[in-house]
């Protein structure tokens, strides 16, 4: 990712003045040039205070389709952020949806599913088993650990899934 003040700049101005036709243009020239630092959060600030379900599914899109693999710790940034749970789910979504490399960041995927609703839980599984096959042994039995000590008493469905976690990381 490159460092632009300048465009971050204007695309925060144009996020700021809500005119929808040209925030929809912002998103789909992003598509387009090379990533540069801030934009996600800008976007993801954006898809959380807003109510245009269009413009929410063109954000969406746009993190679905993130290749660049230095964007990663500004997602998991934003990730951490105060956010709407949808807006959470959205951007943990993108995470396995992208394809992107996520595999150094399973712990805290793992502190997502249990801080989580079922929904976001869903999500998170969703993104350590597809880089599963990439998480050290080592880093395996840590989440597996933390999974068994932190997981609640009793039984429900979010209980039921972190044990299918558990199998899919031994």
């Amino acid at each position: 990712m490159i460092r632009s003040d300048k465009k971050l700049r204007e695309l925060d101005l144009i996020l700021s003045r809500n005119n929808i036709l040209i925030v929809s243009e912002a998103i789909k020239s992003l598509r387009n040039e090379v990533p540069f630092e801030g934009a996600i959060g800008l976007l993801i600030a954006y898809y959380d205070r807003s109510a245009n379900l269009s413009l929410k599914n063109q954000i969406r899109d746009f993190m679905n389709d993130l290749k660049e693999q230095s964007a990663i710790p500004e997602v998991i940034a934003e990730i951490k952020k105060d956010n709407k749970p949808e807006t959470l789910r959205m951007l943990i979504s993108s995470c396995w949806q992208s394809g992107l490399d996520y595999s150094g960041y399973s712990s805290d995927f793992a502190r997502f599913f249990l801080d989580g609703d079922f929904m976001t839980a869903i999500e998170c599984f969703t993104v350590i088993e597809s880089s599963v096959h990439k998480i050290k042994r080592s880093k395996k039995n840590e989440i597996i650990k933390m999974i068994r000590e932190e997981s609640p008493g009793q039984i429900n469905e979010k209980t039921a899934l972190a044990l299918e976690l558990i199998s899919v990381l031994e």
